[in-house]
C-alpha cells in the first residue's frame, strides 16, 4: 500500500527533479535519447559493413619536429636572449628572494614563534578551538622530525598562494565585470584546471630551469584558476537590485565594486582563497620533481624507494597545513578590531624573541616521534600476510590481476576495436543526451583531436582506466553517502576521515598501493579512486540531506518506506548534485590515472612522465594535450545543460 501511497510524491519529485536540471517532460525528453539510439543502430551496422580500424594514419600531424625546434631554441638562448635576461630572468630572480625572505623570516621567528603565529593568527580568524587546532598541527611537525622541510614548503606555499590570488583575483574581476572576458578566459581557465601538472611541468623548467622559480610558478598556474572562477561568480552573481540602489545614489563604477560587488561577493572570494590554498598544497609533492625540495621532496624520495613509513612522516604535516590552512580561511570573519591584531602581533614577537634569546630556535631533537618505523613494519605484514596467499578469497595481488584481466583489459580492448568513427558518434551521441548540439560538437572535436595528435590508441588505454575507476568510485561514493545522509552520527566519524584523505598528496595514495597491488594499472585505478572518493561522498551526502524536508515529510505521511523515500524523494531531488559528483569524479580520476605513470599505469601518463623525466617536450606536450582534450570530452559529456555557456 506505501507504494501506492508515495506515487503522488514520486511524480512531485520527478517534476522537481525535471525543473532542477533543466530538462523537459514527454516528448521532448524521450528526442533527447533518439541519438543515442541511432548510434546504437548504426555503430554495429557500419562495423558489420566497413569493419574496424583505428585513427588514419593519414590524418595525423607529426609535432615532433615544430616542437623539437621550440625545445631547442629555448635552451640555447636561455642564457642570452633579451626576454629570458630583461623580463624571465626578473620574475625568476623576484620569485627566489620573496622565497628565502619568506624562509628566513620562519627561521629568525623560531619553532615557538612561528607555532605561536599560527595559533593567534587562527584565533584571530575564526576562534580558541581552531587556534589550538593549530598549534597542535604545527607541534605534530615538529614532532615528526619534519620542522624544517615544513618551513621551506610553508615558505613556497606564501609566495605561491599569494601570486596565486592575486592573479586569480585580478582575472576574475575582469571576467566579472566583462562578458567578452569572461567568455574568452572560460576556455583558457578549463585548459589550465584540466592540464595534468606534469605536463606544464615541462615546459616551466625549459624556460626557468630546476628550482624553486619553476616550482612557485607551475604552482601558481595550477592554484590561480579556482580563485579566477570563484571572483568571477561572485562578481557576476550580485544582487541586481543592490548594485541598481547604489547606481541610483549615484555611485561610480568604481564606487559600486568597492562598496557593493565585492563585499557582496565575499564568500566567494573567501572560498577562492581557500582552494587555491588547497590547490597549491597539492602540488607541494609534484613540484618537488623540479626542485621545490621541503615535504615534497621527502615524499617523493620515499616513494623511489618504497618507503610507505618516511612518505607518511613527509605527508601528514601536509595534510596538517592543508587543514589548519583550509579552516583558517573558510572560517575567516569580517571585523575583529584592530587591536585585537596588533596585540597578536605583539605577542607573537615577544614569544619569538624569547626564543632567541634562549637560544631555541630550531626544534629540540629530543622532541622526536618515530612513526616511519613501526608504519613500515606494519606495511611489511600486510605486505606478507595480504598480498598473495589468503586462503578463499585470494591475496591483494589476486585481486589487482582479477580486476585487470576482467575489467581492465575487456574495457581497454573493446575501445580500441571500434573504428574510429564510432567513438566519435557515440561520443557525440552521450553529448547531445545531456546536452546540445554545440556540447556534441565540442565533444567529438576534441576527441578528433586525440587522434590528429597521434596518440589514439594510448588515450584509448587512459580513458579505460579512467572509466573503470569512475565506475568503482561512484558505486563505493554513493554508498556511503547514502549512510552518511541518514545518519549525522557517521557523517561526524566520516568528516575528519574525509579530510585527511583529501588533503592528502597524490602521490602518497601510490606508495602503500603499489605494496599491496604490486605495479601495473590497478594500482593507478586504485590511488585514482581513494583520491576522488572523499569528494563524491561529500558532494553527494550534501545533495542529499540539503533535499527540501517537507518533501520528505510528505511521503512519509504517505506511508512511503525509507527505501522509497531515497528513490522516489532524495535521489530525484538531489540529481543536481549527483550529476556534479560524477563530473568531480572524472576529473579527479583523470589526474591520479596520469601520475599513475609513475607506477605501470602506462598510456598517456608513462609518456608525460618520460616527457619530464627525458627532458622530450613533443611527447610530454602531445601527451599533455591529448589528457586536456580527453577531460574535456569527459567533462561535457558527464555535465547536462539545457543551453552551453
Amino acid at each position: 500500500m506505501s507504494a501506492t501511497l508515495s506515487a503522488p510524491v514520486r511524480e512531485a519529485a520527478r517534476k522537481a527533479a525535471r525543473t532542477a536540471a533543466g530538462g523537459a517532460p514527454g516528448t521532448a525528453r524521450l528526442r533527447r535519447f533518439a541519438p543515442l539510439a541511432a548510434a546504437a543502430v548504426l555503430i554495429p551496422l557500419g562495423i558489420l559493413l566497413t569493419g574496424g580500424g583505428s585513427w588514419p594514419a593519414a590524418l595525423s600531424v607529426d609535432l615532433s619536429g615544430p616542437l623539437g625546434s621550440a625545445s631547442d631554441w629555448i635552451i640555447d638562448n636561455r642564457d642570452s636572449h633579451p626576454l629570458f635576461l630583461y623580463f624571465l630572468g626578473h620574475i625568476s630572480n623576484g620569485v627566489v628572494l620573496s622565497v628565502r625572505g619568506v624562509y628566513l623570516v620562519l627561521l629568525a621567528a623560531g619553532w615557538a614563534g612561528v607555532t605561536a603565529a599560527a595559533g593567534l593568527v587562527a584565533w584571530r580568524a575564526a576562534g580558541v578551538r581552531l587556534a589550538l587546532t593549530a598549534v597542535a598541527a604545527f607541534t605534530a611537525c615538529g614532532l615528526l622530525g619534519m620542522w624544517v622541510p615544513t618551513m621551506q614548503t610553508l615558505a613556497l606555499m606564501v609566495v605561491a598562494v599569494a601570486a596565486s590570488v592575486v592573479l586569480g583575483a585580478l582575472l576574475g574581476l575582469a571576467a566579472g565585470l566583462s562578458e567578452r572576458t569572461y567568455r574568452a578566459l572560460r576556455p583558457v581557465l578549463d585548459t589550465m584546471q584540466v592540464l595534468p601538472a606534469f605536463a606544464y611541468l615541462l615546459p616551466v623548467v625549459l624556460v626557468f630551469g630546476i628550482g624553486v622559480p619553476a616550482a612557485v610558478l607551475a604552482t601558481v598556474v595550477y592554484a590561480a584558476p579556482p580563485m579566477a572562477r570563484l571572483t568571477a561568480l561572485g562578481l557576476r552573481g550580485a544582487d541586481a537590485g543592490v548594485l541598481e540602489a547604489a547606481a541610483s545614489l549615484g555611485a561610480t563604477g568604481r564606487q559600486r565594486l568597492l562598496t557593493a560587488r565585492i563585499p557582496l561577493a565575499r564568500k566567494e572570494l573567501l572560498l577562492g582563497v581557500n582552494q587555491s590554498i588547497m590547490m597549491a598544497l597539492s602540488m607541494a609533492v609534484i613540484a618537488s620533481v623540479i626542485g621545490a625540495g621541503g615535504l615534497g621532496d621527502r615524499v617523493y624520495q620515499a616513494l623511489a624507494s618504497v618507503d610507505v613509513g618516511a612518505a607518511l612522516a613527509a605527508g601528514v604535516p601536509i595534510v596538517l597545513l592543508a587543514v589548519v590552512l583550509d579552516r583558517t580561511a573558510s572560517g575567516a570573519r569580517a571585523g575583529g578590531g584592530r587591536r585585537g591584531w596588533v596585540l597578536a602581533a605583539a605577542a607573537t614577537v615577544a614569544v619569538a624573541l624569547a626564543g632567541r634569546l634562549t637560544g631555541r630556535l630550531g626544534w629540540p631533537d629530543a622532541w622526536y616521534v618515530d612513526i616511519a618505523g613501526p608504519v613500515n613494519r606494519a606495511v611489511d605484514w600486510m605486505t606478507a600476510h595480504l598480498y598473495s596467499g589468503v586462503p578463499v578469497v585470494g591475496g591483494t595481488a589476486d585481486w589487482a590481476a582479477r580486476f585487470t584481466h576482467w575489467v581492465l583489459d575487456p574495457v581497454r580492448d573493446g575501445l580500441q576495436a571500434l573504428p574510429w568513427w564510432a567513438v566519435l558518434l557515440l561520443v557525440g551521441a552521450l553529448a547531445l543526451l545531456v546536452g546540445t548540439w554545440r556540447t556534441a560538437l565540442t565533444a567529438v572535436t576534441a576527441m578528433a583531436a586525440i587522434g590528429v595528435l597521434g596518440v589514439w590508441d594510448a588515450s584509448l588505454d587512459t580513458l579505460s582506466q579512467v572509466l573503470a575507476a569512475v565506475a568503482v568510485t561512484l558505486a563505493l561514493g554513493f554508498a556511503v553517502a547514502v549512510g552518511a545522509a541518514r545518519s549525522a552520527r557517521l557523517e561526524r566519524w566520516l568528516r575528519p576521515v574525509l579530510d585527511v584523505f583529501q588533503t592528502m598528496p597524490q602521490f602518497v595514495y601510490l606508495i602503500p598501493v603499489v605494496a599491496l597491488f604490486g605495479v601495473g594499472r590497478a594500482p593507478a585505478v586504485a590511488a585514482a579512486v581513494v583520491y576522488a572518493l572523499p569528494a563524491v561522498v561529500r558532494i553527494t551526502t550534501q545533495g542529499l540531506r540539503g533535499v527540501d524536508p517537507v518533501a520528505l515529510e510528505s511521503a512519509r505521511s504517505l506511508g512511503a518506506t525509507g527505501l522509497q523515500q531515497l528513490r522516489q524523494v532524495q535521489l530525484p531531488l538531489a540529481r543536481p548534485a549527483l550529476l556534479l559528483a560524477v563530473n568531480q569524479a572524472v576529473v579527479l580520476v583523470l589526474a591520479v590515472v596520469i601520475i599513475g605513470g609513475l607506477v605501470g599505469g602506462g598510456a598517456l601518463g608513462y609518456d608525460v612522465v618520460f616527457g619530464l623525466a627525458q627532458g622530450d617536450l613533443a611527447t610530454g606536450l602531445v601527451a599533455g594535450t591529448a589528457i586536456v582534450c580527453l577531460g574535456l570530452m569527459l567533462d561535457r559529456v558527464t555535465q547536462p545543460t539545457g543551453k552551453d555557456a
